[in-house]
């Protein structure tokens, strides 16, 4: 028998059922108990659109759980002394009333302890819930809300600028001396967030085995995952760490550290990395966390430890951190971004870490400050390559104060290595050995997770099993807790700044949902006055953190909305005392309320918040190209999945060259696994079970395909301990699919070429007045057409009975390789969808035509363009859509139709319709300013009023006609003073519009473009697509011609030799090489970076020349009295190479010359030629 055998014959646990207390007789009683209860168990609080979103769970039954040791919840907060390396702001909040109801439960007899629990007839819970308690609670004027978060992960802040952009700006900040660059290397897990035993276990958007599905949208397809187990999994890897480090001593620590965060209200942010949930880019070797966030939540706002605040916590416990580097200098931050540009599209851990310990300032790797303990246990970072391999996600790099750098070395002083502790090898069975035993049931798996790590870790299973048994805790509230927590009065300062975000974000119908669940972890203090429950804040989509950042810079106050946002509610009743010493502790916590983030002192807001995301191409063809691509390939077909993948490689502006051979190495996986799994779909869960197979093998047929692939054969098996069945995540672990994002600024790439074998749509995502019906009319009757043979169509909304976008579905089938103009309005991402899905199921195209205007921050379209609009309707008669003068709310149909663009700015609006569809086709609408005047206030007014007029409308009645409702005399008095206003301001609104015939010239010219194939296609850098190879200096091709006429003209042996060279015609650039990715490694290149887009003075001393090649001597000269030197042996500019001589054959010349076989004409005196030094 082996050791886990018997350790698991060992551990069978027992369970024994207490005597209980006299259940209630009144059998009425009972059942209105279990309907109360039960009807937690199904409804959720879902602040999103009005929705209410029901989850499938079994509900609880007329009873709650208790822990053993449960200690009488004040509602208010313990007081520490600071650390040396983190402090935290805020103040005591309010106590609140106790009511102590009977424990009473099941033993559960495992490992040697014993978890009270409590049962399901317990007294108090029992009172609680057959008093419809929540039902019955009431605000009034002594009614009061606490609110603490309890776990929280960074915000998302996202930038404003382009990559290259904030690239720029951190060079920037760094050369200053404003600021530092720091870099962590990324682990590819999933976010695990521990806030003590007590504090709960959090995924993203989940806890316990409270998961928040929500797929709100239809295109995120969240499968099926590990429901439970989860945070599960996220305890038991964390327990296992300090076995690892510790040994023996290990129970001792995890008790210390359990009571050290929960005194403390500390929250810790881990990426949780394990082969158990499922596949990212390459299954890990090890399970284990990774700490990156330490947060002191405290009463005040949460306060986010530095760095190096960070390492000194993790070096008290010795946890694991990330690789981290540090760049304090113009030098190795440029070359940095240099580093990685040369290896983006085939790093792998091994070179990159490599790369990067050479440029960076500081480095704290893996392999430096680390503690070598008895047992095994490594202190520091994880060293990449062996707990993860090869496959490296990617970098995250984000601006530091400046002062970073001397606080981490002073860290690293004053945290000593704790001593080693006796060594303890038998750590117990391992997560893969607990799942592989309990495959068949997921549930007990988790139950066996949570016996394993022990009772420091987990005391009860409160927030896993509503009792004894193993079984599902959805515990979710009526949907009046969150209404209730917004009218009471604020019970401190923190609570008042929450209900400021949740207010906003309902005002504003950010998609976010804030979803309510009892919290049983403080089930002793509850009672018909005191109420306790858990919120979860799920924001479903990353607009809302941008919608919020536009918000927070108009309100500097408001707190900022976090990743994984978790607060524990309480409502409870005051006395006129209580409320006076409220009032109290209100008015001292705004002073202290305001506590932020560490690290950032000296920074401005928009430049604290300045981090972006560099990834490697290694992986993201495993999780993007692959994984993701799964749906697509069995569900539409190989055409579709290679226009996917074609079209991820658009947006992430790979090379030219790397497209080819991965479009290759694609076609070939889909034809492979399309032929071994038929039409039945590959789990994206365990994808790497066969595309790991795929690659070694593809790998191992050249050197080529090697670098390609990046790391293969070393495959770890997963199919006998997998606790996953299906599902995909984000990279932070929320349970959805990665994606990229649409590009975030506009600069020309790749051309997108539409083939005229194929169909072409061209849509409308407009507002009505437009002008797009008119536009179609003048495509229709345009000579030639769209410059090709296929046919046009137009197919007019109005005219069209039924269901208008599967008519043209149908008509796109019909007529596959014809042109259909869809002339409808197409406003929404649903409507988007539906072309997009059109375009893969026929072949087809699609274009968006949309009118040019300015927008707001949150909408695509200015309030001139919509009055625009609105002029050109009221002007309408005998519309076939019955939209014209003669409509009595055409007024407001317009603002619902500009409503709908709501929430997106012109940017966000353009780049996805760009993402979408490859293309965008403007149609000029407004003059440019300086050849119009401002728009008449008037006609301001009237629209800003129109605007909260349909607010008021659609808060009370939704979607209702203007003409019915509490609002339909104000709407008929507005629709009035609309015509009125326009009317009066007609010169003013037709001399702003750019002449119609100008603007149907302007599209179709860019339509002919797009057909044509010359269309170039928007795309996020700035930069040229794909990898830096080289670094040289570029010289003006003309004056390097003329250097050579010079030459001729002063020398007969130059002039014979040039004789027949036809330089001029042939010789299309010059440069001189200072070093080469292949020759002299990554970061020698990346060297030059900080020289990069600068003037270099070239000296060129002579021209060397044989009968098959010709080249000039180069000499670099200073640039801000640095001297640029090459890397090349003999800097030159290579001229002429015969046919089927490659162009580095030139660094022979010299060696020719001394053998004779070549010539040397000396330049006297030297020239000197400036040119740029670029990366190529």
């Amino acid at each position: 028998m082996s050791n886990y055998q018997r350790r698991a014959t060992n551990k069978e646990q027992k369970w024994k059922q207490q005597s209980k207390p006299n259940k209630q007789s009144p059998a009425m009683q009972s059942a209105a108990a279990e309907a109360v209860t039960n009807r937690f168990g199904v409804l959720t609080v879902a602040e999103s659109s009005g929705q209410i979103y029901q989850v499938p769970s079994p509900s609880i039954q007329s009873g709650g759980v208790l822990q053993a040791n449960q200690a009488p919840v004040q509602g208010q907060m313990a007081i520490w002394n600071p650390k040396s390396y983190g402090t935290v702001s805020g103040s005591t909040a309010v106590e609140v009333e106790n009511t102590p109801i009977d424990k009473a439960g099941v033993e559960i007899v495992g490992n040697g302890a014993e978890v009270a629990v409590a049962d399901k007839s317990s007294a108090g819970l029992s009172k609680l819930f057959n008093s419809n308690a929540l039902a019955d609670f009431t605000v009034d004027n002594s009614t009061y809300s606490l609110a603490q978060i309890r776990a929280t992960f960074y915000p998302k802040f996202e930038n404003e600028k382009s990559d290259q952009e904030v690239r720029t700006r951190m060079i920037e900040m760094v050369s200053k001396g404003l600021a530092t660059l720091e870099v962590s290397l990324k682990h590819s897990g999933s976010l695990f967030m521990y806030a003590g035993p007590e504090g709960g276990a959090y995924a993203k958007n989940s806890y316990g085995n409270i998961i928040v599905m929500g797929c709100e949208s239809a295109e995120v397809n969240c499968g099926r995952v590990l429901r439970f187990g989860y945070t599960a999994v996220g305890v038991f890897v964390l327990g296992r760490m300090f076995h690892e480090a510790w040994g023996t001593a290990a129970r001792k620590k995890q008790a210390e550290f359990n009571d050290f965060i929960e005194r403390n209200r500390i929250c810790i942010s881990m990426e949780l990395v394990t082969a158990v949930l499922g596949d990212h880019g390459q299954r890990p070797k090890e399970d284990y966390v990774v700490v990156t966030a330490v947060t002191e939540l405290g009463n005040g706002k949460p306060k986010f430890y530095s760095t190096p605040d960070i390492i000194a916590f993790c070096r008290k416990w010795c946890l694991p951190t990330n690789h981290v580097w540090l760049f304090s200098t113009r030098k190795s931050v440029t070359s940095f971004f240099a580093a990685y540009d040369a290896l983006c599209e085939e790093g792998t851990a091994t070179p990159v870490c490599k790369a990067l310990d050479e440029v960076a300032d500081i480095s704290v790797p893996f392999n430096k400050n680390k503690l070598q303990y008895p047992s095994k246990g490594l202190f520091g970072s994880k060293d990449h390559v062996k707990v993860q391999g090869e496959i490296l996600e990617g970098l995250v790099a984000r601006v530091v104060s400046h002062e970073s750098s001397k606080h981490l070395e002073k860290v690293l002083r004053d945290f000593p290595h704790p001593p080693s502790e006796e060594a303890d090898s038998d750590f117990g069975p391992s997560l893969r050995e607990i799942c592989a035993a309990n495959r068949s049931d997921e549930k007990q798996q988790m139950k066996a997770l949570l016996e394993s790590v022990g009772t420091s870790f987990c005391p009860n299973y409160v927030d896993w099993f509503r009792n004894g048994s193993v079984g599902s805790h959805s515990r979710n509230a009526d949907r009046s807790v969150l209404s209730n927590f917004l009218q009471a009065h604020p019970a401190d300062f923190s609570t008042m700044k929450l209900q400021e975000m949740i207010r906003l974000m309902r005002e504003k119908r950010f998609p976010a949902a804030f979803k309510c669940y009892h919290n049983f972890h403080k089930v002793d203090s509850i009672s018909t006055d005191n109420l306790c429950f858990k919120m979860v804040i799920h924001v479903h989509s990353d607009s809302a953190f941008r919608r919020y950042q536009k918000e927070m810079r108009y309100n500097p106050g408001l707190w900022p909305l976090y990743r994984g946002f978790f607060v524990d509610l309480n409502l409870f009743k005051g006395n006129k005392e209580k409320a006076a010493e409220i009032a109290k502790n209100n008015n001292a916590n705004n002073v202290n309320g305001n506590s932020g983030t560490s690290g950032q002192e000296g920074l401005a807001n928009e430049d604290a918040n300045l981090m972006i995301k560099l990834k490697f191409l290694t992986y993201k063809l495993r999780t993007f190209l692959i994984r993701n691509g799964l749906p697509v390939l069995f569900k539409e077909g190989p055409s579709s999945y290679r226009a996917y993948y074609l079209r991820q490689m658009k947006i992430w502006g790979t090379s030219a060259g790397k497209q080819g051979e991965l479009s290759k190495m694609l076609d070939e996986w889909a034809g492979h696994i399309r032929r071994k799994y038929g039409n039945k779909q590959l789990s994206s869960s365990i994808y790497l079970s066969e595309a790991e197979p795929f690659l070694e093998q593809y790998a191992k047929r050249s050197p080529e395909n090697q670098a390609l692939i990046g790391s293969s054969g070393d495959f770890v098996r997963a199919e006998d301990f997998l606790a996953i069945v299906e599902g995909g995540r984000d990279e932070e672990g929320d349970l959805e699919r990665e994606q990229e994002l649409a590009p975030s600024s506009l600069s020309p790439s790749v051309k997108d070429t539409v083939t005229r074998d194929e169909g072409l749509i061209v849509f409308f995502p407009g507002i009505p007045g437009c002008a797009k019906s008119a536009l179609c009319k003048e495509i229709l009757s345009a000579p030639g057409g769209f410059g090709d043979d296929r046919s046009v169509h137009s197919l007019m909304g109005d005219l069209i009975k039924g269901r208008y976008w599967p008519k043209v579905a149908a008509e796109c089938r019909r007529k596959p390789y014809s042109i259909i103009l869809a002339d409808k309005n197409a406003p929404n991402e649903e409507v988007w969808k539906q072309i997009e899905d059109m375009c893969r199921s026929t072949r087809a195209s699609a274009v968006p035509v949309v009118p040019d205007s300015e927008g707001t921050d949150s909408n695509p379209f200015s309030l001139e363009a919509l009055a625009v609009f609105m002029f050109r309707v009221l002007q309408r008669v005998n519309h076939p859509g019955n939209l014209d003068k003669a409509s009595p709310n055409a007024g407001y149909v317009l603002l619902m139709f500009y409503h709908l663009y709501k929430g997106k700015s012109r940017k966000e609006f353009e780049s996805e319709l760009i993402e979408r569809f490859g293309s965008l086709v403007k149609m000029p609408l407004l003059k440019s300013d300086s050849a119009k005047s401002p728009m008449p206030d008037s006609v301001k007014i009237c629209l800003e009023e129109g605007i909260n007029l349909y607010k008021l409308h659609t808060n009370r009645h939704g979607r209702l006609e203007s003409t019915k409702g509490t609002y339909a005399k104000e709407w008929s008095k507005w629709e009035k003073q609309l015509r009125d206003i326009l009317v009066d301001n007609a010169d003013y609104l037709s001399s702003v519009q750019v002449p119609f015939e100008s603007a149907v010239r302007e599209v179709l010219e860019q339509l002919k473009i797009i057909a044509k194939g010359d269309y170039l296609t928007p795309s996020t850098e700035k930069r040229k697509s794909g990898t830096i190879v080289f670094a040289a200096v570029s010289l003006p091709v003309t004056e390097v011609q003329g250097l050579l006429t010079d030459l001729a003209e002063k020398d007969p042996k130059v002039e014979a030799f040039l004789k027949d060279k036809h330089l001029e015609e042939s010789l299309k650039e010059a440069h001189v090489t200072l070093a080469h990715k292949r020759s002299h490694g990554v970061t020698a290149v990346a060297s030059y970076g900080q020289f990069l887009n600068r003037q270099v003075p070239m000296g060129l001393t002579a021209l060397l020349f044989s009968d098959k090649m010709a080249a000039l001597e180069a000499c670099p000269g200073s640039v801000d009295g640095e001297r640029i030197t090459s890397k090349n042996q003999w800097p030159h500019v290579t001229l002429w190479t015969a046919a089927g001589v490659a162009p580095k054959e030139a660094n022979k010349l010299p060696e020719l010359i001394s053998e004779g076989m070549a010539t040397r004409i000396e330049i006297t005196p030297p020239i000197t030629i400036s040119g740029t030094l670029e990366f190529f």
